[in-house]
């Protein structure tokens, strides 16, 4: 990273419950150096949305930025797309 540069990510929004924050999960693969099996590794970073427009699903850009809080060090930049969850009804048999 340059000076100056402030580093973009993609990530999947998880949680949406706080007000203009929002979790987001980044997903990285890497081959593990010894037995060269893939390894997937989830960080999840809390970012600022301030008009409140991401949702659980949604595929957006996060930009890091001043801290905001005493853990959220991002900003939502852009949402790519959007999915929207259905809930699943319950295939349990009641007796």
């Amino acid at each position: 990273m340059t000076m100056g540069m402030k580093e973009t990510i993609k990530g999947r929004v998880v949680s949406d419950k706080t007000e203009k924050t929002v979790i987001v999960a980044v997903e990285t693969t890497r081959r593990h150096p010894l037995y060269k099996k893939p390894m997937r590794r989830i960080r999840k970073f809390m970012a600022h949305d301030e008009s409140g427009m991401c949702h659980v699903g949604d595929i957006v850009e996060i930009i890091e930025t001043r801290p905001l809080s005493a853990r959220k060090r991002w900003c939502v930049v852009s949402r790519e797309s959007s999915s929207k969850v259905t809930a699943v009804p319950d295939q349990g048999g009641e007796k």
